[in-house]
């Protein structure tokens, strides 16, 4: 029977170096976070820009997280040979210059390339940064600072869909890119005046094979999912295409398994909680990442809201998620891991259901409360499993542990973008229509299959040990 220990961490520090390093890393953390949400809201107007359907954009946010679960596992490598300083640099302005590209794009592929270089950026940003604070502070301040950098985590999707439609509504959406220039600029004089270009005595082999195969079967998965999404490649194709992914899957996996640093962490995934955070965890991942897709271009299209109303939905959505971390400790405590990932899942996916029935004569502020309880529901799933992922796991594989789980989140949710585009058009394939302005019982579709998903996701949970409900965390995660 497993016990923690929990206590609240305010973090000290020593000095004003140590406090801007890791203001920095959380700022770099905010601004690759809110590029992820910002253009939820202004796909509409980004639509007539390119002169492209409105569903076909949502490439531009699936590119950018998948390129970002793809290059994730890159990053810890590049850093160990080039430095940190080195490398966290070159992602701030890489980063800054694909922003740049974005702002300036005349069509839907020059946009999704720039999305794609950002992605690049933001990959070894991150992470990196993250890296930086690991070594850079106290394991006794560590707890404090960790905390400290998931605020960003937080603030970033509650501003970001209404800041995106305010910009979008009253200027246009370029300047949601555009903003990052000077933002970028700041970061990189700091990163060089700040950090220091350590790099570790001893250097890793990298899993090249299992990197290269995983990435070329997602890039399939995904330019498969953006066919069946736009309505466009022949049904042959489409097949390769999927046949091929699954196969470079499967053979990455294969692979992996003879290879001592393989970027598969193996040996964690024999573990129940580990096991809950990868598999149970991606499928939820997957099926709440679709709503902040969906939702803008349902109140937009089928709703008649400009693009800064619909982000204000947006925002009790994830104000809902903010609000319900005062109330996770106390949940965790009184029923433990088990029964909570059970039973809230259920509310979940019952939660899904209803927003699927709104319509535009529902009442705003039926609305509004369905959004925020959705919120605060995943928000308590999403914190259970982060908190029992790293459960069981040696202290000597976290960092194994830890890069093989944020490559899967990420990659994850940026499936769930593409999931969500295809079952927006699904309903459509099916009426044999060519039209790409979906109708409101296309969404119900897409809504009610999501729900299923949140449902299936917490099977792994039946397999977790009947965790004592008085639990304790030397250093939280919450």
């Amino acid at each position: 029977m497993v016990t923690f220990e929990l206590h609240d961490t305010e973090m000290t520090t020593q000095g004003r170096s140590q406090n801007l390093v890791l203001s920095l890393v959380s700022a770099a953390l905010f601004m690759e976070l809110l590029d992820g949400t910002i253009i939820a809201t202004a796909l509409p107007q980004m639509a007539k820009t390119f002169n492209a359907g409105v569903v076909s954009l949502n490439i531009g946010i699936t590119a950018y997280m998948l390129t970002l679960a793809v290059f994730i596992p890159v990053s810890g490598w590049m850093a160990d040979r080039a430095g940190e300083q080195t490398v966290f640099a070159s992602a701030i302005g890489i980063f800054t210059v694909a922003s740049v590209l974005c702002g300036v794009s005349r069509g839907m592929w020059g946009f999704t390339a720039a999305r794609v270089l950002q992605g690049i950026g933001g990959a070894m940003m991150v992470p990196v940064g993250r890296l930086i604070v690991l070594r850079s502070t106290p394991k006794s301040r560590l707890t404090g600072a960790l905390a400290r950098m998931t605020w960003p985590a937080l603030v970033a999707p509650v501003i970001g869909p209404p800041l995106g439609g305010l910009i979008t509504a009253y200027a246009s959406w370029r300047w949601i890119f555009f903003l990052n220039v000077p933002l970028g600029m700041v970061a990189l004089l700091l990163t060089y005046w700040l950090v220091a270009n350590e790099k570790p005595a001893e250097r890793q082999k990298f899993d090249w094979q299992t990197f290269l195969l995983a990435g070329s079967a997602s890039t399939c998965l995904v330019i498969a999912f953006e066919e069946i999404a736009q309505g466009r490649g022949s049904t042959g194709g489409i097949c390769i295409r999927l046949v091929l992914g699954l196969l470079l899957g499967a053979g990455a996996v294969l692979g992996a398994r003879s290879f001592e640093n393989s970027l598969i962490d193996f040996h964690s995934l024999r573990l129940p909680t580990f096991a809950q955070a990868v598999f149970g965890g991606s499928l939820f991942r997957a099926g709440v990442s679709v709503l902040p897709f969906l939702l803008p271009l349902l109140f937009q299209i089928e709703f008649g809201y400009n693009a800064f109303d619909s982000g204000l939905f947006l925002l009790a959505l994830f104000a809902g998620d903010l609000l319900m971390k005062a109330a996770v400790v106390p949940i965790l405590m009184r029923w433990g891991f088990r029964q909570v990932m059970i039973v809230n899942g259920i509310l979940t996916s019952i939660s899904i259901v209803m927003l699927a029935g709104i319509t535009p004569r529902t009442p705003q502020y039926i609305v509004v409360g369905l959004l925020a309880v959705h919120g605060a529901l995943r928000s308590l799933q999403f914190t259970a499993i982060g908190t029992l992922a790293y459960l069981d796991v040696p202290r000597e594989r976290m960092s194994r542990a830890n890069a093989f789980l944020s490559g899967v989140a990420q990659l994850s949710s940026g499936m769930g973008v593409a999931l969500g585009a295809v079952l927006l058009r699904a309903p459509a394939i099916v009426r044999g229509s060519s039209q790409n302005i979906p109708a409101l019982q296309d969404f119900r579709f897409a809504f009610l299959v999501v729900s299923v998903f949140t449902l299936v996701s917490m099977i792994e949970a039946f397999r977790l040990p009947r965790v004592h409900k008085s639990f304790h965390f030397r250093e939280s995660t919450i």
